[in-house]
């Protein structure tokens, strides 16, 4: 399907990511299923604490290098020393209750195996963990904040907030400037944890967006960007190292401060899905979009 050329904005599908499990590795896809959460298997699964509260690369770099790989089946995961962990998508374990910042949700619990796993690679000399892995429970229904959807209930799984979040490649080029004008290495978008990075538009043009709407085989899918994306140091993290240095927040800082969330700062949109559930989203693909002006 093509996108009508009236648009203010032409841009295409350059890269598509999904984070199986939160806050460790993304998987980049060529294509991924649009679901009424997001995409497919996005946040699907969520390692907790004891007392079931979400972990993050904030407190666990090192979760940066799980890296999840999906099989027809199953997701095998593999991380540096470790023997590959094999979790089917049809196998749960007994139902819990977890955290999720202020959302208590349903879960199921993924077994002794996985929990010891993931306990045995994030625990540090003098620190042990006591970690679970839960895959999030299908029946529950976590809203995003509507007063940033409009009122629209859009779904989440363990996401921060929203099903979506876009980037541009344009947005990365003008951090990367930045950074090379005061002498430091460029990075990659992996740091900031897009599931749709667009081609073909100029910097943050994703924050002035009314709708994006994407021709799909399927028919015209509308996603609907709804907040911006504010940024905690989890950019700051190597995905490829789990070190962290402070020259990616330092940079934004001097540039991305954003009235819109009392000048918190900010880097891709959140967005929502109103149109094209069950549609396939591939790279390649057209992206139209009109300029919001406020």
């Amino acid at each position: 399907m093509t996108v009508p050329a009236d648009f203010d904005l032409q841009a295409t599908i350059a890269r598509l990511f999904v984070y199986p499990i939160k806050s460790c590795a993304g998987v980049e896809l060529p294509e991924a299923l649009l679901t009424e959460t997001g995409l497919e298997f996005d946040r699907a699964w969520m390692v907790v604490d004891a007392e079931g509260e979400f972990v993050t690369q904030r407190e666990l770099p090192r979760m940066a290098l799980i890296r999840p790989q999906m099989k027809h089946s199953e997701m095998v995961l593999r991380a540096p020393g470790m023997l590959a962990l094999h979790i089917a998508f049809d196998r749960v374990e007994q139902p819990v209750r977890v955290r999720v910042w202020k959302d208590e949700v349903a879960a199921y619990d993924m077994g002794d195996i996985a929990a010891q796993w993931f306990s045995d690679f994030l625990s540090q000399p003098g620190r042990p963990q006591k970690l679970r892995l839960v895959r999030f429970d299908p029946e529950q229904k976590r809203l995003s904040n509507m007063k940033w959807t409009g009122g629209a209930a859009a779904q989440n799984q363990f996401s921060d907030g929203y099903p979506l979040l876009v980037a541009s490649e344009g947005s990365l080029a003008e951090l990367n400037a930045r950074l090379a004008a005061q002498g430091h290495a460029a990075v990659g978008i992996e740091r900031f944890r897009p599931n749709i990075v667009l081609a073909g538009i100029e910097a943050h043009d994703e924050d002035r967006v009314e709708m994006l709407y994407v021709g799909t085989g399927e028919g015209e899918a509308q996603l609907q960007p709804v907040k911006p994306c504010t940024r905690c140091p989890i950019p700051d993290i190597d995905p490829a190292t789990a070190e962290s240095g402070p020259e990616v927040g330092d940079t934004l800082r001097t540039y991305r401060a954003d009235p819109r969330v009392d000048g918190a700062i900010t880097f891709g949109m959140n967005a929502i899905v109103l149109q094209g559930i069950e549609h396939m989203l591939r790279r390649g693909q057209p992206v139209g979009a009109n300029l919001r002006f406020e």
